[in-house]
Order: structure tokens, then sequence, then C-alpha cells
């Protein structure tokens, strides 16, 4: 087993436990911290998979952004009381979603591997023409770069533009309210 494949196995055992935290536990603000460290982990795993513009994109919007706005939600709202921690189990709602895990879980197999050289997006073409002309054609020395700021700028300028959105409603929802 490769370290990569360690710390990814790490990461994603900590998402999971989070994630079912954050389902789980009945006060609002400890599921909102499970929920922001679930995010993290997430944003962790795209790390791990090479994938950085997508990693940023998530600790903004998922662990930062969205905290944010959660937090400004329960402080404008009573928390309920009581004694429990944990919401009871739905055991009709945890077969529906073991029925929807599984159902997608089944696409896992057809799946390539992280790496393989066989792989459709190794062997198509656009992915040769990307390889073989990044460099020339757009002068940056990173083929990721090159493919998010030239050939994807677009998209890139889409994905650009929600964060920033999402960061301004943000600071705008934080500047209109007074919070005691």
């Amino acid at each position: 087993m490769t370290a990569i494949t360690t710390e990814l196995t790490v990461v994603l055992t900590f998402a999971l436990f989070t994630a079912v935290a954050a389902i789980f536990l009945r006060d609002v603000l400890n599921a909102i911290i499970a929920f922001t460290a679930f995010s993290f982990g997430i944003a962790v795993t795209w790390l791990l998979l090479a994938a950085p513009d997508v990693a940023l994109t998530e600790a903004a919007v998922g662990a930062g952004i969205t905290t944010v706005l959660f937090l400004v939600t329960i402080a404008k709202t009573v928390r309920p009381s009581g004694e429990r921690l944990f919401e009871p189990i739905e055991w009709r709602s945890v077969a529906v979603v073991t029925l929807l895990a599984g159902a997608l879980l089944t696409t896992v197999r057809s799946l390539p591997a992280v790496g393989a050289v066989s792989s459709p997006v190794a062997t198509s073409r656009v992915t040769e023409y990307y390889l073989g002309n990044a460099y020339d054609q757009t002068g940056v020395e990173n083929a990721v770069t090159a493919v998010l700021a030239a050939y994807r700028g677009f998209d890139t300028l889409g994905e650009a533009t929600v964060v920033i959105a999402a960061g301004l409603a943000v600071l705008l929802v934080l500047r209109q309210e007074a919070y005691v």
C-alpha cells in the first residue's frame, strides 16, 4: 500500500466519520462543526487526488462560506431544549440511504484505477492534444494550469465567480447583522 493510498484511506475514513456524526448529532452547533470537518476532509481528499482547484473551492465554499452561513442562521434561531445528544434513528431513511449508496457503489467497479495508463481519459485524443500543445500554445509550464486557464478558461471564470459571489454574500450578511 503506497503512502498516498494510506493517507487517502485515513482522510476518507475521517470524512465518513464526520459525515455520520453530522447526521446523527442532535445539537445543531455540533452538527455544523462536524459538517465543517467533513468538508475539510473532502478538500484534503481532493488535494491528495492532485486536484488543487477543486480542493480550494471545497475549502472556500464547503468549509468556509457554508459554515459561516450556518452559524449566522443558528445565531438567529432558538436552540432546542433537551438532554439528548443524538437524534433517534429513522430506520426507513437509513434503508433508503443504504439502497441509494449501494446502487451508487455498484458503479465503482467500472471506474478505472487512479493513474491507470489505459483509462479513457489517458488515451483520449483531447488529453493527447492538451499534453502535446499546452506548453507551446499557452506558455504555461504546468499542464493542469494551462488547461484550466487557457482551454477551459470560461469554466474556471465561472467557478471563480461563484466562489467570489458567495464570499461577497457572506460579507454583506455579516455587515448588515448585529450578533450578540
